[in-house]
């Protein structure tokens, strides 16, 4: 799973590695999660667990996560803590 965040949103794709494919994503900017009252790191949680459920569904169990060089604390941890919610497991 690979992520990026910016000041104001945060992007998770899981992606196939040897296909070069993505198989699941969410962001903080889909429909079911602007719509969701809360500060950024609740909206994190809410990414994590949605890219989780996609990744579920496509098959996949087991991930890699890839913070993209950002410490892992705040919006990037609770994305990863939803993620692990969800049933994925890295």
């Amino acid at each position: 799973m690979a992520v990026f965040r910016s000041n104001k949103e945060i992007y998770a794709q899981v992606v196939d590695d040897v296909t070069g494919k993505t198989l699941a994503a969410a962001s903080s900017r889909d429909k079911d999660i602007v719509k969701s009252k809360g500060n950024k790191t609740e909206v994190a949680t809410l990414v994590g667990k949605a890219v989780g459920e996609k990744a579920k569904k496509a098959g996949v169990d087991t991930i890699s996560f890839d913070r993209g060089g950002y410490l892992y604390h705040g919006r990037v941890k609770s994305l990863a803590e939803g993620a692990r919610e969800a049933g994925l497991k890295f």
